[in-house]
């Protein structure tokens, strides 16, 4: 049990305020790589690349892809003031996802009053997403429910072949 409030203190250290430190981007970047690839990493580790909101450059970082019902989801485990869900919104939703291929895909905010199934869903998936979200080890819909507007979540959908992603 030592083991996992260190590992937790960790997480928290390296996401500090909501950012990730120096070491965390460091190790973002070579998840982000590793993940893209699609080798010998589960399917639901994904790269999202996302273009920069201010810079115009594609920003990558390694995310878990959680299923729920037949569609799936990405979750902001750092809340709502993230880079990446501010760089989706400025891009109308246009992103990529790579997992030894590249996928375009839009990108949908779910409704807050609709998060609460995910974001249980994504925590069963994410353990190192559970230091960043205030709920139990087994919550319940109704605890995840108040803490739902915080954390964004996003349904994942082929990007119609009618507007094909740029750039």
């Amino acid at each position: 049990m030592r083991h996992v409030s260190q590992r937790y203190r960790l997480t928290r250290w390296l996401y500090r305020g909501g950012r990730p430190n120096r070491l965390a981007r460091l190790m973002n970047r070579i998840s982000a790589a590793h993940f893209a690839s699609g080798v010998f990493v589960p399917r639901n580790w994904v790269t999202l690349e996302v273009t920069g909101r201010r810079s115009g450059r594609v920003v990558s970082l390694p995310l878990v892809l959680a299923q729920h019902q037949g569609a799936r989801y990405l979750v902001a485990m750092l809340g709502r003031d993230t880079n990446w869900v501010r760089n989706v919104r400025a891009a109308g939703g246009r992103a990529v996802l790579r997992h030894g291929r590249r996928e375009s895909v839009r990108l949908s905010e779910v409704p807050v009053a609709d998060r609460a199934p995910v974001l249980r869903r994504y925590l069963d998936l994410a353990p190192g997403a559970r230091p960043h979200v205030p709920v139990g080890r087994h919550p319940s819909l109704a605890e995840i429910a108040r803490i739902a507007d915080r954390y964004p979540v996003f349904r994942v959908d082929p990007e119609p072949a009618d507007h094909p992603r740029t750039g």
